[in-house]
């Protein structure tokens, strides 16, 4: 699992960048925002750990950008010295997905980074249900449709995975794009046409539903 951390605090970076490593996460870190933001646009990260307090952009304003300018809803915790309601009311306004207050044992992040892979379906063998007679498993790329296997390309993959976090709201074209592909990758709007295509014929048709001109609609 990749995970991106902000943290401009060298001891406390320090400590959990080794952490991190110990639990198996490819880290990669930042000391600013301005630094962290780039990352976060050039590559694809499973969450990002943002410090609120730091040089050049805040964690908060490297959330709210890759959020509002470049519909990236990579999983975020914001970590902050602040005890104050405002930050936090300020987070969760920008798109975070939940908050530590500093100091934090380090068993309390992990619990807190489990309960973001089980929302978001991040390195989880357990099978998705997407009908009674349809389950997708994300790690192995497949589909058991009435318990014959599907093998599914590591973008079909992807899309349906997004599509299962984000169920029955309108995904666009372009928060796909920003969430599954690097910046340097970007497919053309009927490469995507095809994925949709591909799944729909085995998932089944009414489950991805066209919203013409903005997107689509995972039911």
């Amino acid at each position: 699992m990749r995970v991106l951390l902000l943290e401009d605090d060298v001891a406390l970076n320090d400590l959990l960048n080794e952490h991190l490593i110990d639990k198996g996460y490819d880290v990669t870190l930042c000391t600013d925002g301005q630094e962290a933001l780039e990352a976060l646009i050039d590559q694809k990260y499973d969450i990002a750990l943002l410090d609120i307090n730091t040089p050049i952009m805040s964690g908060i304003e490297v959330l709210k950008t890759i959020r509002t300018e470049y519909k990236n809803n990579t999983p975020a915790i914001i970590l902050t010295a602040y005890q104050d309601t405002k930050h936090l009311k300020e987070s969760f306004e920008n798109g975070v997905d939940d908050y530590i207050k500093k100091p934090f044992d380090l068993e309390e992040l992990d619990q807190r980074i489990l309960k973001l892979c089980r929302q978001f379906l991040i390195e989880q063998n357990d099978k998705i249900r997407i009908d009674d007679n349809i389950f997708f498993e994300s790690q192995s790329c497949q589909v058991y449709v009435n318990d014959k296997i599907v093998n599914l390309a590591q973008k079909e993959r992807d899309i349906l995975k997004y599509f299962c976090t984000h169920k029955n709201r309108v995904v666009s074209s372009d928060e796909l794009l920003q969430n599954i592909w690097a910046y340097d990758e970007m497919p053309t709007d009927a490469t995507i046409r095809v994925y949709i295509k591909n799944l729909r014929e085995i998932i089944g048709k009414d489950k991805i539903t066209t919203i013409r001109g903005i997107g689509y609609r995972f039911e």
